[in-house]
């Protein structure tokens, strides 16, 4: 069963680029990086694909520092014509080769003709073995798990995702749509998931397969601790993170006697391996968006599935109609901002929300989103417009009308008024549009304006 992403587009166009580089598929585990690229492979003549956790392939690159005696072998060994500009060359789990990674520069420098893929996970903790990583002569993109968009298309709703593309969506498309979130929200992103709830059509057997996979993760991250205290202080953060609050202290993080040292250094080893990431806070009305990484972090899990999983949160799922109701809305804004960064594939993008914090008062937007000249904030949030405080605060504070709210109702754009009298426009979208940030905010920003 092969699902269809939204990044094969972005491979197609890598393809068509007279001036690509090698591209580097980034993400963690089991996001379908590889079955990715395997289905890429049909856009060629002839497909090389070398995996890294094999000592054979391995040789390749460690027996020569000439990448044109090491394609000769490749092509020798593979029995791969040497037909130019027809071949795809894929060196997956090329984290286990700091040799391989080194060596991508010399493919765009020496065979410029030959199409080169890697992907892996983990790069951050091998590139510790790498003297110099080839920045200016790779690409690099990132993998996501699903977001609902990629859902619908995994389970063949064609009609559902053509109600999803129309923008604004059509009021008679919300229950439809708002019951296929409910379930993308309950089982999460993660293909091998999606593949089995697909297979079975139940939820009921897939505990086994989340616990599988978080465990996975746990085990592949500890192995890169540098020492005995770190491997065990990470141990206590990777396990006791899913019952953290939304904000996050490093001292004493899950009731531990740890320093704030020792888990900052745990949690950015985990940001770096993309399994539970630190979303830092911003006080920037206007751009440049700037993080303050003085403040308070969020964690962002992988996959809201996995956390769901974690905290033992499905059964609370089944017939809920507003998914703000459940564990004080946190499930619902993670879940929006895991579709917020799955629409960027840029390895440095991270997401922010809003703070001020001071004396006299204190307030806090979910999330922030940059368009053109524009910080729009996104509340995630049911209640009406004028109990919005923090994202009044921030209205009062920047120079343009804009907000946004995630929530169950369908789609309208209201003005509203900040308790001081400031007007604005709120853009009230289904939290199934999530996925769609982005193009609502283009639409929104061009279509709209206080009369």
């Amino acid at each position: 069963m092969n699902f269809e992403r939204k990044s094969y587009r972005r491979l197609l166009e890598w393809k068509n680029n007279p001036n690509r580089k090698p591209l580097v598929i980034r993400g963690a585990r089991q996001v379908g990086k590889s079955t990715l690229v395997n289905q890429f492979s049909k856009e060629f003549r002839h497909f090389i694909p070398l995996n890294m956790e094999k000592k054979a392939h391995q040789r390749f690159f460690e027996g020569s520092r000439d990448v044109l005696q090491i394609t000769e072998a490749v092509f020798l060994s593979t029995n791969t014509p040497k037909d130019e500009g027809s071949v795809l060359l894929f060196i997956d789990e090329i984290q286990e080769s700091p040799r391989a990674i080194q060596m991508l520069r010399y493919f765009y420098e020496e065979r410029p003709d030959i199409f080169v893929v890697a992907a892996g996970s983990l790069l951050e903790f091998a590139l510790r073995e790498v003297p110099s990583f080839p920045v200016g002569r790779i690409e690099q993109m990132v993998l996501h798990p699903f977001d609902f968009e990629e859902f619908l298309m995994a389970i063949g709703h064609t009609a559902a995702l053509e109600a999803l593309n129309r923008i604004p969506v059509e009021p008679y498309a919300h229950d439809t749509l708002l019951e296929l979130f409910h379930t993308y929200a309950a089982i999460g992103g993660m293909p091998e998931i999606v593949r089995q709830y697909l297979s079975e059509q139940s939820m009921a057997n897939l505990a086994h397969t989340y616990e599988s996979l978080w465990q996975g993760y746990k085990d592949d991250v500890i192995k890169y601790a540098r020492n005995p205290t770190e491997r065990k202080v990470m141990q206590h953060v990777i396990y006791t993170a899913p019952q953290e609050k939304d904000r996050v202290s490093f001292e004493g993080f899950g009731h531990s006697n740890y320093r704030s040292r020792e888990v900052g250094e745990a949690l950015r080893s985990l940001d770096q391996a993309r399994v539970l990431q630190l979303i830092y806070p911003s006080s920037s009305v206007r751009p440049p968006l700037e993080t303050d990484f003085r403040k308070r972090p969020r964690l962002q899990f992988l996959d809201t599935g996995l956390l769901n999983h974690a905290m033992q949160l499905h059964v609370n799922m089944i017939g809920l109609e507003d998914l703000n109701r459940l564990y004080k809305g946190r499930i619902i804004q993670h879940l929006v901002t895991q579709e917020l960064m799955a629409q960027h594939d840029t390895p440095s993008y991270k997401p922010h929300f809003w703070v001020r914090e001071n004396a006299n008062s204190q307030a806090e937007v979910d999330l922030l989103y940059t368009h053109k000249q524009y910080i729009l904030p996104i509340e995630v949030k049911s209640g009406e417009s004028g109990t919005l405080r923090s994202l009044h605060q921030f209205m009062e504070a920047c120079s343009h009308p804009y907000a946004i709210r995630l929530l169950a109702n369908q789609f309208s754009v209201s003005p509203v008024q900040t308790a001081k009298g400031t007007p604005f426009l709120l853009m009230n979208m289904p939290y199934y549009l999530g996925t769609k940030i982005p193009e609502y905010a283009a639409y929104f920003t061009s279509n709209h304006s206080l009369q």
